[in-house]
């Protein structure tokens, strides 16, 4: 279980600080899929990465299965099971698909299948990337989901995907909400995905409206969603990139 207490995180513009995240106070059971969105800038992005150890909250604490991991690093939050996808993800030069994929399933070598079964899930022949380098030869769309394949390969018991849309054509989409779909379904992990698109939205358990840092709804997919494409809410930001 995730548990987030009291979370605050503020930033310096200058002399002036800026607080991005207010006392947020939030409970994820095992096994749920939580979609983050809300309005950009409302600070969905921070929460995930502060769940993950990329920023340090300035006050509160995130538990993760009784482990309080509020002062851990990355490194240490990963051995724990937490996993972490960036909107825009880093390259590798030197590095081919398959090491990545072998390192990111604890650093045992994958065999060409196993590679290929991760690459197909998240839209990509795989014969055709398997043995390329992840470096500025492939788009961005490209290493966006090659990362996620990584996560898949993790088998981390707390996925966090930041826009995991962006950037990525209408086919490949549509082949990682069925992937989505497939992994809730047959895996025990806990899923939090930052989105504002309607079928990902559709997927989750539970749905947390993020806005001004603070926590605007936080329910039931059948509470909040119709909520969300209500008049009440608005949801123009959910329609971003259709």
């Amino acid at each position: 279980m995730l548990e987030i207490k009291n979370l605050s995180f503020s930033a310096t513009d200058g002399a002036e600080k800026i607080d991005i995240l207010k006392n947020i106070d939030l409970t994820v059971k095992d096994g749920t899929f939580l979609v983050l969105t809300g309005p950009n800038g409302g600070g969905k992005t921070s929460l995930a990465k502060a769940i993950s150890g990329i920023v340090q909250p300035t006050g509160g604490s995130v538990i993760w299965n009784g482990l309080d991991v509020t002062n851990m690093s990355i490194t240490e939050r990963a051995r724990a099971g937490i996993s972490y996808g960036f909107q825009q993800p880093p390259r590798f030069t030197g590095m081919t698909v398959k090491a990545l994929l072998s390192i990111a399933s604890g650093g045992k070598e994958l065999s060409r299948i196993e590679c290929c079964n991760y690459l197909n899930k998240v839209g990509l022949c795989a014969a055709d990337y398997v043995d390329r380098e992840v470096d500025t030869s492939l788009s961005g769309g490209e290493v966006k989901r090659i990362e996620i394949a990584t996560i898949l390969a993790r088998k981390s018991g707390l996925m966090i995907f930041d826009e995991p849309e962006a950037g990525i054509d209408l086919w490949s989409f549509a082949k990682l909400t069925e992937t989505f779909r497939e992994l809730h379904k047959t895996s025990d992990a806990t899923i939090i995905v930052i989105s504002h698109q309607e079928r990902i939205i559709s997927l989750a358990d539970e749905i947390c409206v993020l806005s001004n840092g603070q926590i605007a709804e936080h329910g039931s997919r059948d509470e909040i969603f119709p909520k969300l494409l209500g008049t009440g809410m608005g949801c123009e930001y959910m329609r971003k990139g259709e």
